[in-house]
């Protein structure tokens, strides 16, 4: 029986289950409304698939989507940043504490923290460590026996950046921001996830799935679409590694973190408590729940557990506000919500409709690059944050409204 005061549209499906989408107000593109579709109706998705108002397409599966599977896993619709994700962690200052000017902030927390990527003939990629720190070591030792197991079975992983990538934040639109909230207090804010290692985890496993499909003789609306199926040596290699790239992620960030507040220290002269309130999420992961009476794999692919009374964290752009919100546990959206404003564009849309004028006045007062490189995360290229936040009224409430003074991104 549907909630009479529900804040959801339903979409029909023929020959598939309901989509029940949080998104009115937003724009929906058609191709996101298709693919919406074909997972609706692959034969293991159960009760209906939940769509959060930053919608958007993926590959395979839609970003913004919670897919609730039993007996099979989809590997492109947890995609290839496994555990990708937020941190955020409110300190004891206020905003009188910061300097006039955060320039040289911004330059140590570039200095200290691998971001980026550009390799070329005889470079190292300044986006991963040459040496790691030995704080980055020892974090790795934690994960290290793991990743051998998985490794021993699948030696093609184990070249892939791992152990040099911990610590360090990734390109795209992955960032760092320290951020003042509704009472003027300092935020550290940060996004990012598994790294090369998640990437090439979910690259692999989403070929392997793929040709399982050919062996099998399946025939998909998407090949993107190709899953593993419970009770298959496939399908536990899977969750085996997805479960370890998604620790490496939530670890990635408390390093990273680490690293920020160090900074912060070495430059602000007042001595400050960090960790006041502090959230570490993820967004693009799977994992084992219960919803409606059964055990399943709830994939959310471009979403956040919203619990009752779980903390979450919704970034909006580089030059909008963020929150941190308290869950609500909405059982419609098996208990989600929203992990950003969602790209209202492509990127190369947003590099041939904006300039590097429209960028710098779209992120006024805020410390951070203004140039043709990070063009494509201008706020203007995401949905408006006021407008995805109302649309999950009933999934999460707002504890803090967060607005960046301070960018970096990868």
């Amino acid at each position: 029986m549907e909630p009479m005061d529900r804040n959801y549209e339903i979409a029909n499906v023929e020959g598939g289950l309901p989509i029940k989408m949080w998104t009115r107000g937003v724009q929906i593109e058609p191709a996101a409304r298709l693919q919406l579709e074909r997972v609706a109706r692959m034969p293991f998705v159960v009760n209906h698939v939940a769509v959060m108002p930053d919608v958007h397409v993926g590959i395979g599966a839609t970003v913004g989507s919670v897919i609730p599977t039993k007996g099979a896993v989809i590997p492109a619709a947890v995609g290839v940043d496994i555990g990708c994700g937020m941190m955020a962690v409110r300190t004891s200052l206020v905003a009188s504490d910061l300097p006039d000017t955060l320039r040289a902030l911004r330059a140590a927390i570039e200095q200290a923290i691998p971001h980026g990527r550009d390799v070329g003939k005889g470079k190292r990629d300044p986006g991963s460590w040459g040496k790691p720190p030995p704080d980055i070591t020892a974090a790795w030792a934690g994960l290290d026996a793991r990743f051998t197991a998985i490794v021993a079975k699948y030696p093609k992983l184990g070249k892939a950046n791992s152990l040099t990538h911990l610590g360090t934040l990734g390109t795209g639109n992955h960032f760092i921001e320290i951020c003042l909230d509704e009472s003027e207090r300092v935020w550290v804010m940060l996004h990012s996830g598994s790294r090369g290692i998640g990437n090439a985890i979910g690259q692999f496993f989403i070929e392997l799935a793929k040709q399982d499909m050919r062996c099998w003789f399946i025939d998909l609306p998407d090949r993107d679409l190709a899953y593993f199926p419970e009770g298959t040596q496939h399908f536990d290699d899977y969750v085996e590694a997805v479960g370890w790239a998604q620790d490496f992620a939530a670890l990635n960030r408390r390093l990273m973190m680490s690293s920020m507040i160090k900074v912060m220290r070495d430059i602000i002269t007042k001595p400050f408590d960090a960790e006041v309130e502090a959230i570490n999420c993820h967004h693009n992961y799977v994992q084992r729940e219960r919803h409606f009476g059964q055990n399943i794999l709830v994939t959310r692919k471009g979403a956040v557990r919203a619990a009752k009374d779980v903390m979450g964290i919704i970034p909006g752009s580089m030059g909008t506000r963020s929150f941190i919100v308290r869950g609500l546990g909405n059982r419609e959206s098996f208990e989600s919500c929203s992990h950003g404003a969602g790209r209202l564009m492509s990127r190369h849309e947003a590099l041939r409709r904006f300039t590097v004028e429209d960028h710098v006045a779209a992120t006024t007062g805020v410390e951070c690059r203004q140039d043709l490189g990070v063009l494509d995360e201008t706020p203007g290229a995401y949905k408006p944050i006021e407008t995805v936040m109302a649309a999950q009224a009933d999934l999460v409430e707002i504890a803090h409204t967060l607005k960046q003074v301070l960018c970096v991104k990868g």
